[in-house]
């Protein structure tokens, strides 16, 4: 069951994409959806904010009365909603603003039926790739499956090495930092960040040229030269065919 969340102040929108949705839903037998509409922004952060709804996926317009669907789509991140977000729009100005709270995908209205059947058969494939998405390791003394997805960064420690998770828990492994990477170097998310860290660029929040910030608020400090390589990993991973700006 996956939940999906349609914002937009105009009720015929909502009931195209619905529509749309539920088409697709018939015809694919491994998609089942719980679909909950709002019309503004605020319905939609207050529900998350209040009744600890999590989406899936966020289907949203951009321009809408009181607040921008780019504004809506920040303070969900900073509530740490990771949901898939779809921009339907009717211009391309924000493009870049999107790509900033890790839209998934942004499609300008009118939007049809063959679009977002595409749309949602590479996000679909995306989620159900990162569910399979497992490492074993040996954890004092027992074997623990660990999701890829979860891992936000391995700091070395001495001859312990630190994996850190989204939920707050911490790991101690007694491997090196290149048996680490070499088990995560077939996954794309993660990069070297000079000897000490493996950051999953998944969990990235921000970087400059002198620190990368994690969402879970750990500020990595750049060795020198580290910069530039883990600049363009980080925008050829979001963009893997776009030229680095």
């Amino acid at each position: 069951m996956y939940l999906i969340a349609l914002c937009d102040d105009e009720a015929a929108e909502l009931d195209k994409t619905e529509r749309i949705l539920k088409n697709y839903e018939k015809s694919h037998s491994e998609a089942e959806f719980a679909i909950n509409r709002f019309k503004n922004a605020d319905e939609l952060l207050d529900q998350v904010r209040r009744k600890n709804y999590i989406p899936d996926f966020i289907l949203m317009d951009i321009y809408m009365p009181e607040k921008l669907g780019i504004e809506a789509a920040q303070e969900l991140r900073s509530m740490g909603n990771k949901g898939k977000i779809i921009f339907l729009t009717t211009s391309r100005e924000h493009a870049l603003d999107a790509f900033g709270v890790e839209a998934s995908q942004y499609l300008v209205k009118p939007i049809s039926e063959k679009m977002l059947f595409s749309v949602m058969d590479k996000l679909l494939e995306d989620i159900e790739e990162a569910r399979r998405k497992y490492l074993l390791l040996r954890i004092e003394g027992r074997i623990q499956r660990v999701a890829v997805n979860d891992i936000v960064y391995c700091e070395a420690q001495g001859k312990t090495q630190h994996l850190y998770l989204s939920n707050g828990q911490q790991y101690g492994l007694r491997r090196t930092m290149a048996e680490i990477y070499e088990m995560l170097a077939c996954y794309r998310e993660f990069s070297r960040v000079g000897v000490a860290y493996i950051v999953n660029l998944e969990h990235v929040d921000s970087i400059n040229a002198q620190e990368v910030e994690m969402d879970n608020g750990k500020k990595i400090y750049l060795p020198r030269g580290a910069y530039q390589p883990l600049r363009e990993r980080y925008f050829g991973y979001y963009c893997e065919d776009s030229e680095v700006l």
